[in-house]
């Protein structure tokens, strides 16, 4: 006898090792006698998603006209080809509308927010305000140096600012 927890139960005095052989004595029986045709039931661990051609979304969408005649067609169609039903209704939408552009994969995610040049002009803006702080420190440094120089007796002549250029 076992004791229960919720949505488990365990068993004791080794009846865990008798009933693990028994589940894979019956899994080595059942695989032998599983068809060879079946797929690979082992799971990628990250799928990618599909991406689809410019060249084969038209191919497609022919084909799924051609197939419409016969019963039972377009859903073979879609088998063989992996594909949802949503998607041909997408690429027939495109069609119509006369989107080119949206036959062919397009980058996914967010677009981007921000203007090319805006990283340039915010890296110019702050070396302009540190140049300007520069200027406003060489400025304050020059006045103390005039006023230490016409107290030891040996004043700066002013300089028009006009007159050196």
């Amino acid at each position: 006898m076992g004791f229960c927890l919720p949505g488990h139960w365990l068993p004791r005095n080794g009846a865990a090792a008798s009933i693990a052989s028994r589940s894979a004595a019956a899994a080595n029986a059942g695989a032998d006698s599983l068809p060879a045709s079946w797929p690979d039931p082992e799971v990628v661990a990250k799928p990618k998603r599909r991406t689809y051609t410019a060249e084969y979304k038209p191919n497609i969408l022919q084909e799924a006209e051609a197939a419409a005649a016969t019963r039972g067609g377009v859903g073979a169609l879609l088998r063989r080809e992996g594909l949802y039903s949503s998607l041909l209704a997408t690429w027939r939408r495109e069609r119509a509308n006369g989107i080119l552009e949206a036959l062919t994969p397009q980058k996914r995610g967010p677009k981007s927010k921000r203007h090319p040049l805006d990283e340039e002009n915010q890296k110019l803006r702050r070396q302009n305000a540190r140049l300007a702080e520069d200027l406003r420190k060489a400025h304050i440094i020059i006045d103390v140096q005039k006023k230490v120089a016409a107290l030891l007796g040996h004043p700066i002549p002013e300089q028009d600012p006009e007159e050196e250029s």
